[in-house]
């Protein structure tokens, strides 16, 4: 298995992972507060995924692009229908903006691309947002999953566009075929397996 090292940042501690492979590094996600890590680890990005686009995957991904001049890869273009930042506002009273960045590809319709390569399989899960994607490199059995699943869990999913019975029934049809030494890295908490969460997921069962 190639190093992955995970940054945690930003008000809802919110997980980034980076892949050092071969052909380039690839960043999963920019929360606050990665630019800057990035930076200390002497680490340059070649490729940036985003798994989706609530506020607190996305805070430092036009700081990401600005500082490594990186490739850009999201489900849906930028969008601030997708970030919650609205809502976060709304609710908290707090205003907060997340810096809109250019998302070079947009893979709504497809289902892989090709990154520092690899080919990575593509998996649209919505339910907890409209534009979550899941990225599987299938020969290294390795998931990254954003907010679609975690350890004992699944993504909330009372955000707009959200939807429990989705979330469900997508992760039933896309992700538990996977073998059950497939690696899941999400984006808040610790990493599990396709395996562990088939097994003992009490939202999945």
């Amino acid at each position: 298995m190639f190093p992955i090292q995970t940054y945690t940042g930003g008000i809802a501690s919110t997980n980034s992972h980076l892949l050092q492979l071969p052909a380039g590094k690839i960043l999963v996600d920019a929360p606050e507060g990665v630019a800057d890590w990035l930076d200390e680890q002497d680490a340059y990005v070649e490729t940036l995924l985003i798994t989706h686009q609530h506020f607190d995957h996305v805070m430092d991904a036009a700081e990401v692009k600005a500082r490594h001049g990186c490739r850009v890869i999201a489900w849906s273009p930028f969008s601030r229908d997708l970030t919650l930042e609205r809502l976060f506002g709304a609710v908290t009273g707090s205003m907060m903006s997340v810096p809109a960045f250019e998302v070079d590809d947009v893979l709504a319709g497809q289902d892989s691309v090709s990154a520092c390569g690899v080919d990575w399989r593509l998996y649209h899960v919505p339910g907890h947002s409209p534009d979550s994607v899941c990225f599987h490199w299938e020969e290294k059995h390795l998931l990254f999953g954003g907010d679609v699943l975690f350890w004992g869990s699944i993504g909330r999913t009372d955000f707009p566009g959200g939807s429990q019975a989705m979330l469900v029934s997508g992760i039933q049809e896309k992700l538990l075929p996977l073998p059950d030494d497939t690696l899941v890295y999400s984006g808040h908490g610790p990493r599990t397996s396709i395996g562990v969460e088939r097994r003992d997921n009490p939202f999945i069962q």
